[in-house]
């Protein structure tokens, strides 16, 4: 069998009858920057989300960027967030001019709340939570911490489009959330993307004259901003796919439930579900001894999987002015090591998350 880790050809040939006429309406219609399509992906998008504005970007990164520069946050300020995440939340809070401080994080590698306060200092402005693999973090925690001190909280929601915490979308807690459309993601994009949500109407316009070099008309720029503007076609297509979001994190969600049946949970350590969380499933992460060699195993079997992410941020060459050091973050450092992610795409069939299972299954029970 050959199980692959995502399936985009699979996705283009389910909707390519419906999504080649919207493509080539808005390749005929000329509007390529701005126009009906955005304002209609941005209203449908902050509907989902729960809030009252959204504001479409072109990446997921220059979301958290421009979330950081209009909430004023720069040089001299500190930014809290977890080491275990994609590289981008880090490196949003570095482009802004501001620093990072990293926090621990629990077994189910998103923030450890606990252990937030110990890191705030009187230069701390803001707390970025990153809802890692589609789980919201502990957002009553966090939020109460950051209501405590005074600080912002803005969600690095990328990976968690449609996940719930006590029934309330992600994106809907901070005072902004950060959103990604990138290929890989549930909703997805052909192409980059990425989105905000705000309930703040200032903020909203400001982002929005951000993302446009600053512009307040054609003539007159009222802050340098940059281009990160989303294209017409993607929120064409994100609109399109916006419709089927909930089929696929429902087949997303019975993929992951399925694992959790058929794994042996002796031999590989799952993230129980809680009561509270709608898990949407970016990723099915498993942790279990000897990763590398499973994967192997996996990968003669016919088995795509990936790591996120084998190299904590706080370890890269690229932290090394931040001063940590190996043994700073020891829950993410020994996750690292253990965290192994099995294909959960929605295309995948019963039988295909079976024969992962079971090949899973083989080599926990050899080692």
């Amino acid at each position: 069998m050959k199980i692959p880790y995502v399936n985009l050809s699979a996705q283009w040939h389910d909707e390519r009858t419906e999504l080649l006429p919207l493509i080539e309406s808005v390749l005929a219609g000329g509007n390529y920057v701005g126009g009906k399509y955005i304002e209609q992906f941005e209203q449908k998008i902050a509907q989902v989300c729960g809030v009252q504005q959204a504001v479409a970007l072109n990446s997921g990164t220059d979301a958290l960027i421009c979330a950081l520069r209009a909430l004023e946050i720069g040089h001299g300020d500190e930014v809290i967030t977890p080491p275990n995440s994609f590289v981008a939340s880090t490196a949003a809070i570095v482009h802004v001019g501001a620093r990072p401080v990293f926090v621990d994080v629990r077994e189910d590698q998103n923030i450890d709340p606990d252990l937030i306060e110990a890191a705030i200092t009187s230069s701390t402005r803001a707390i970025m939570p990153v809802h890692l693999s589609g789980r919201i973090a502990e957002m009553d925690s966090i939020m109460n911490i950051a209501e405590r001190y005074g600080l912002e909280v803005v969600e690095d929601a990328a990976q968690a489009v449609g996940s719930l915490y006590r029934k309330h979308p992600s994106g809907s807690f901070g005072v902004m959330g950060c959103f990604s459309t990138h290929p890989l993601k549930n909703l997805n994009a052909c192409g980059d993307g990425g989105f905000i949500t705000v309930n703040d109407e200032k903020l909203a316009s400001r982002i929005r004259q951000m993302r446009n070099h600053g512009l307040i008309d054609r003539d007159t720029v009222n802050e340098f901003g940059q281009v990160s503007r989303m294209d017409s076609l993607q929120a064409a297509v994100l609109l399109f796919r916006l419709e089927r979001l909930a089929d696929v994190t429902r087949r997303r969600r019975n993929n992951a439930a399925q694992y959790r049946a058929e794994l042996n949970r002796k031999s590989v350590f799952i993230p129980p579900e809680k009561d509270w969380e709608f898990h949407t499933y970016h990723t099915f992460v498993i942790q279990l001894n000897n990763r590398d060699e499973a994967r192997e195993f996996l990968y003669e079997r016919g088995i795509d999987t990936a790591v996120h992410y084998p190299t904590p941020i706080h370890l890269q060459p690229a932290s090394k002015e931040l001063g940590y050091t190996k043994g700073n973050f020891p829950e993410t450092e020994k996750q690292s090591k253990r965290i192994l992610t099995l294909p959960v795409n929605q295309y995948l069939s019963c039988e295909d998350i079976r024969y992962v299972a079971q090949c899973v299954n083989e080599f926990a029970e050899k080692t």
